[in-house]
């Protein structure tokens, strides 16, 4: 259980999926449709979307290739933190937006797996959130060329690796979409 206090919610992170960021992302369709079903279960329970957005000199703020997704469209009323570091926690509003929530329990989906989805998980963590990984729900681009493993292997390793995450007080893990429980 979380170790912040006065935070018993849940929250769907969202890590940058946006179109150039999964434009050539491994199984980018599967791992986008996955979580457009969470994000639609999340509403339907009255949990919280909480959206990020990365910018840098590639991904400039109001251009196409940073937008999220046309698949994926954030409500109005749900905030989106926009970030230039890969933990999402990193010089922005997100422990604001999730304080004010009232979350210490996060779902996290997204991309980049080997980037901005492990930076993000670790400093969730770190702070003190329990953070379940989904682990068909999360995606990232072929970097072979750089000695990197496949795409495939940074996410069965990744999934892998956050599966048996422990530290007092907290909870770590990964579930599948389908197993996701926002509710009890």
């Amino acid at each position: 259980m979380t170790t912040l206090e006065n935070r018993p919610n849940t929250a769907l992170l969202v890590i940058d999926v946006q179109v150039d960021v999964v434009a050539e992302a491994y199984e980018r369709d599967k791992a986008v449709a996955n979580i457009a079903g969470l994000v639609e279960r999340a509403r339907e329970d009255g949990v919280p979307v909480v959206w990020v957005q990365h910018s840098d000199e590639e991904l400039t703020p109001g251009s196409d290739g940073w937008r999220i997704v046309p698949e994926l469209e954030p409500r109005e009323a749900e905030p989106v933190v926009g970030k230039l570091y890969g933990d999402a926690f990193e010089d922005t509003t997100l422990e604001t937006v999730l304080a004010d929530l009232g979350a210490g329990q996060l779902i996290v989906t997204g991309a980049e797996t080997d980037a901005c989805i492990r930076s993000t998980l670790h400093g969730a963590f770190a702070r003190g959130y329990d953070a379940q990984l989904v682990s068909d729900a999360h995606t990232t681009n072929d970097r072979t060329a750089w000695g990197a493993p496949s795409p495939e292997l940074v996410i069965a390793h990744t999934n892998l690796y956050w599966t048996h995450q422990s530290a007092p007080g907290r909870t770590a893990g990964t579930a599948t979409a389908a197993d996701v429980r926002f509710r009890g």
